[in-house]
This record gives structure tokens, C-alpha cells and sequence, in this order.
């Protein structure tokens, strides 16, 4: 996975990128969580999710906001990472434009972030939100919600209740052509301490169903330690 640095809207943003060797491969982006709260492209949670989508033949984008790591800039309250997100999508579909499909994962403020883009940028076909903060942020922008995609949180998550995203994925369910699979990961925490492993096999199993053409899956690759909101 090499280390990339492009230019975002505040100077460089840093990352790994995953290039799948089949043409046309379809292509991810993934968002870690809340900068100010120790969220890094380096998190469990994204290092998971970003293995996932490259086992499955994704050619495939993980990145540090503005002021994390060696990205330049600073917090910009859900703002400028917006901007930074779709400048990351802009790099990776100059190296992936006959990509067959493209998909968006986040991880708690990176899911909110992803959701975002998912409104702004329609060549985002398909979606996977963990533990979107739905008692945190405002997500009636999604108006209608464009694409189906996959929600995940856990049962015993105490700074984000389970009842708030439970909220939003009736409310996006109830949208015409528009299918949300909404699954409760039992004895879960926001951090998902030891459940990673699950969230993947969801994600895995997710991709598979949607995308048969997607390459097959390999056993899973130990994730560095981390956790934030």
C-alpha cells in the first residue's frame, strides 16, 4: 500500500492507495473519524475497511483530513474535510476513470463526511456508514438519499444510541428505489473493540451480494491498534 500525497483544497493531503490490476476495477474511498477526537486514516476501523474493499478488487483510497498526520491545514468543522474528501475522490478517479462503479465507506465522523459526498458527487453508486453520529449532526441533507448502501453500529454504543441511527435509517428507508441494510452488531462499543473482525465479515458479505463481479475475498489482515470517534 504506497504512501501517496496529493493536493487538496489547504495543501497536501497524505494517504495510501490500494491500484487493483483488473481494467475498469471498481474504486473506494474511505474517512476515518473525528480529527480532534484522535481520528487517522490509521484507525482499526478504517485499516479493516479499507483491507476489505482491496481484498475485493477495489483500486482503493484512505486519507488523513487536513491537519492529521502529514496532511497540511486545520479542523475545519466538517467543512473543509468535505472539501478534502472530494478532492481525495478527484485524485483517485484520475487514476481509475473507466472505473466500474465507485463506493464510499466512513467510520462515525468520516460516515457523516462520506454521506456528504455521497449527495454531492453521483458517480458514488453504493455506501457503508459505521456508527454514522446521527445524535451528533444534522443528516437531513440527505433529501432524497441518492443510494442504497450498508449501516453498521453496535448495540451497546453509549456516545452514539442505537435508537438515533435506527431513526435515520427508517427515515432514508422509506425513500423510493432505496434500500438500506441496517445491521446491529451485538455488544459493540463506538470503538468496536474487539468486534472489527465482524464488521468485516458484514462489509465483505455486503460487497459480495452487490457487486458479484468483485475479486474474491481473502483472509482478513491484522489491523493496527487505534480507536476514535
Amino acid at each position: 500500500m504506497p504512501d501517496v500525497i496529493f493536493n487538496g483544497p489547504e495543501g497536501r493531503l497524505e494517504g495510501r492507495y490500494h491500484h487493483a490490476r483488473r481494467a475498469a476495477s471498481p474504486m473506494a474511498l474511505i474517512l476515518h473519524p473525528h480529527p480532534l477526537h484522535g481520528g487517522t486514516m490509521n484507525n482499526r476501523v478504517v485499516y479493516a475497511l479499507y483491507q476489505c474493499f482491496v481484498r475485493r478488487g477495489f483500486s482503493t483510497l484512505r486519507f488523513n483530513f487536513r491537519g492529521v498526520g502529514r496532511s497540511q491545514g486545520s479542523f475545519d468543522r466538517g467543512e473543509g474535510e468535505l472539501a478534502d474528501a472530494a478532492a481525495a475522490l478527484d485524485w483517485l478517479q484520475t487514476y481509475n476513470a473507466n472505473a466500474e462503479t465507485c463506493w464510499v465507506a466512513g467510520y462515525s465522523f468520516g460516515a457523516w463526511i462520506g454521506m456528504q459526498l455521497l449527495m454531492r458527487r453521483p458517480e458514488i453508486e453504493a455506501f457503508v456508514a459505521v456508527a454514522p453520529p446521527a445524535n451528533q449532526y444534522d443528516f437531513t441533507f440527505l433529501a432524497p438519499c441518492p443510494s442504497s448502501g450498508l449501516i453498521l453500529h453496535g448495540d451497546a454504543d453509549s456516545l452514539v444510541p442505537v435508537d438515533s441511527v435506527q431513526k435515520l435509517v427508517q427515515k432514508l428507508s422509506h425513500q423510493r428505489d432505496i434500500k438500506i441494510d441496517f445491521r446491529k452488531i451485538a455488544g459493540a462499543d463506538h470503538n468496536f473493540a474487539d468486534r472489527v473482525d465482524t464488521i468485516t465479515q458484514h462489509v465483505d458479505a455486503y460487497i459480495g451480494d452487490h457487486l458479484p463481479g468483485a475479486g474474491p475475498s481473502e483472509p482478513a489482515i491484522a489491523a493496527p491498534p487505534g480507536r476514535s470517534r
